[in-house]
């Protein structure tokens, strides 16, 4: 093997599946056809759970000039995010390119091997590995892994090379955006709607201004190149301001075109990303729905390059990210009828309007658009938290001091957070001390989820979702330890010895 995994695409999912691969301790080659990393701004943030996820991996403190909003939308409509415990309506301000350059440097730091300017031109795969042929500047190059990941886009050679199908509907309606400066232009931060569609503004760096344009009634044509011109032709025909005085730093066009695939595993072919679903960017969904790809599928299939996983790990990918994505894509259409689709829609907006004035509504839509309410299958339970992923509470450490739990996440291992004093329940997680380790708390923190339930334990796995509760849950802890991080080791880590944190 030239290299454990390969990961097609230096986007942020791909390099965010890097860097929690390396974390894994498998070695991974990643190959991008571009030669250089785009500074096209493209998303400018990402939601709370994605949020989540940079924090306890100690990414998130990488990144300036963080803003975080706890007020956002749905559909257009004012939505509090806050009404969840830790929720937001996410990230903003930060543009794609500089995500990708922090998730780089990281990734640089662990020791992945990043090949720019290599196009995939065809790949293979038998019963124990797949080999990828990609063509650069040196000519023709195969590489041979165990496993190969498609994190190249909405247009994904590896999907197609690979034979998944990708159902879904066509584009209905077609949006410009563009980053504009050297013109007045009024902030419309969650979009304003005009009755022949919906423009939106928001300002940038360096005084410049990111602009959505989308006409009700305005067919996609996909094989038209949009030049700045088309972008202020339709900003003054809805708004009846020009802007035609100023400059484009970039322009682009993006549609609600929605369709995932059936499958995100075929065989040693995986697909994270965009490669796996498209669907309109509503709510700063579509970067953040990839980097939680990317965290789900990294330390599963690091564990079984590495041997040390139980047989059906790496199928609880498919099982648990693709019912996620196709929630995603539904509330994306929705958002996308709600904002998109002018006047005739208004009747519908109104009845939405009031439901979302409603505490149980606005909870259920917060917690879809946030990432919160997901809820993984991971075992039969009556513990409100198990499955979901842990909150950021601090822990009252049996050592006298408390700490949050990201902090505990950062070495993308499991953490069994107890409370019991017996030492019963350490003890049993001995056994798997090179792949979990143990945190001794006083108590273990409740919040609203579990209401007056009082938890003595909880195991986290490395994505930072609830495997296992005491009391509440019928598996015993070894089972649940032998489920998610396989079988016991004899021996565990040698004394003093950590997983792979920094660079080699």
């Amino acid at each position: 093997m030239d290299t454990d995994v390969i990961v097609i695409g230096a986007g942020p999912t791909g390099l965010m599946l890097a860097t929690e691969l390396r974390l894994g301790g498998a070695e991974v080659t990643v190959v991008e056809r571009f030669t250089e990393r785009t500074e096209q701004s493209r998303g400018l943030g990402f939601t709370a759970r994605a949020a989540e996820l940079l924090q306890a991996r100690g990414l998130l403190e990488r990144l300036e000039n963080v803003e975080i909003s706890p007020t956002g939308h749905f559909g257009g409509i004012p939505l509090d995010f806050s009404i969840l415990e830790g929720s937001h309506f996410g990230v903003r301000g930060v543009p794609q390119f500089k995500v990708e350059e922090m998730l780089q440097e990281r990734a640089l730091e662990l020791g992945v091997r990043i090949e720019r300017g290599q196009e995939l031109s065809s790949l293979e795969q038998d019963e124990h590995s797949v080999t990828a042929v990609v063509h650069g500047p040196a000519g023709r190059i195969e590489y041979r892994a165990a496993y190969l990941v498609g994190c190249d886009g909405g247009r994904s050679l590896v999907r197609k090379l690979a034979g998944f199908e990708f159902p879904g509907s066509d584009a209905t309606c077609e949006m410009y955006l563009a980053d504009v400066s050297g013109c007045e232009i009024k902030t419309r931060m969650i979009g304003e709607l005009l009755p022949n569609g919906m423009v939106m503004a928001g300002p940038l760096d360096s005084g410049y201004f990111r602009i959505i344009v989308c006409e009700t009634g305005n067919p996609p044509d996909q094989q038209r190149q949009v030049s700045f011109g088309d972008v202020a032709d339709a900003w003054q025909r809805l708004t009846g301001d020009s802007i035609h005085h100023g400059q484009a730093r970039w322009v682009s066009r993006f549609t609600d075109a929605t369709r995932q695939a059936t499958q995100y595993r075929r065989n040693r072919v995986l697909l994270a990303g965009d490669s796996a679903h498209i669907h309109l960017p509503a709510g700063g969904q579509g970067m953040s729905i990839g980097l939680q790809d990317a965290v789900n599928l990294g330390w599963k299939l690091a564990a079984t390059v590495r041997g040390r996983a139980p047989h059906s790990l790496l199928d609880t990918y498919h099982d648990e990210r693709h019912p996620v994505g196709e929630r995603v894509l539904r509330n994306t259409r929705a958002q996308g009828r709600l904002n998109l689709a002018g006047s005739p829609a208004e009747p519908i907006r109104s009845v939405v309007r009031e439901l979302m004035a409603l505490p149980e509504v606005a909870r259920h839509l917060s917690g879809m658009v946030s990432g919160f309410d997901i809820r993984y299958p991971v075992g039969a339970s009556s513990h409100p938290l198990v499955g979901r992923r842990m909150p950021d509470r601090r822990l009252d450490l049996r050592e006298g001091t408390d700490r949050p739990v990201a902090q505990y996440l950062r070495p993308a291992r499991g953490v069994l957070i107890t409370a019991d004093s017996s030492g019963a329940t350490s003890a049993t997680a001995a056994a798997w001390a090179d792949r979990v380790d143990v945190v001794e708390v006083n108590k273990v923190p409740a919040g609203p989820e579990e209401g007056s339930i009082v938890t003595e334990s909880l195991l986290l796995r490395p994505d930072g979702y609830v495997a296992w509760a005491a009391p509440g849950t019928e598996d015993d802890l070894t089972t649940a330890l032998e489920r998610w991080f396989g079988p016991a080791s004899a021996s565990g880590l040698a004394a003093g010895e950590r997983p792979l944190t920094t660079s080699r």
